[in-house]
């Protein structure tokens, strides 16, 4: 995806939370550079970009590619979650 989008050596996934989606907060993803304040995951060889307002969100998550008949794309598994969407893409945080 970073080879087709001719995305520079330094970006990666960046993965943000948002109010919005069906549950009230919802992930967004695009290929982005990181910033000063960002923490950056690298996993062969590609780097997951996480600003720190989403990273209490996502603490503990893992994010994977998935590919199926029916639908194909990143799956957030969020143990932050009380309950996610039925499409996947937005959830509700646990109670602080």
């Amino acid at each position: 995806m970073l080879v087709e989008k001719n995305a520079p050596a330094s970006a990666g996934l960046r993965v943000r939370v948002e109010k919005g989606g069906c549950a009230g907060w919802q992930y967004t993803m695009k290929v982005d550079e990181p910033g000063p304040a960002d923490q950056i995951y690298t996993h062969q060889g590609v780097s997951l970009i996480v600003d720190p307002e989403s990273l209490v969100f996502l603490n503990e998550s893992r994010i994977d590619y998935v590919e199926a008949l029916n639908d194909s794309g990143f799956r957030v598994e969020n143990p932050n979650a009380a309950r996610n969407c039925g499409c996947g893409t937005s959830f509700e945080p646990k109670a602080a």
